[in-house]
């Protein structure tokens, strides 16, 4: 199988989504990050929202820690893979078995 590249579009078309969505998380994120922190110093006002905040903070840690372990133990490195084993494991699984055949 040839491996066709992937062509320039797709790259500045991912390139611009991630900003346009990364971008506005993370100022949400650290909006939270400021609140956490007036909270912290003892500021009365926004403490009833510090246990969302700490679920936010914890969650997000979790979710970079999975990405972390992910990009260490090597699943980013080789994306096709799977999709090819599965191709390949459907096409075992359809093939026609002589064992299971009626032939009169």
């Amino acid at each position: 199988m040839s491996s066709a590249s992937t062509p320039r579009a797709v790259y500045i078309t991912t390139a611009v989504l991630g900003v346009l969505i990364l971008v506005p998380s993370l100022l949400g994120f650290i909006n939270k990050l400021i609140e956490f922190a007036h909270v912290a110093r003892g500021e009365t006002e926004g403490l009833f929202a510090l246990t969302p905040m700490m679920n936010y903070v914890l969650a997000s840690l979790g979710f970079f820690c999975l990405l972390l372990w992910a990009a260490l133990q090597g699943m980013f490195r080789d994306i096709e893979g799977p999709k090819q084993t599965m191709l390949e494991r459907e096409r075992l699984l359809d093939r026609p078995d002589d064992a299971f055949s009626t032939n009169p």
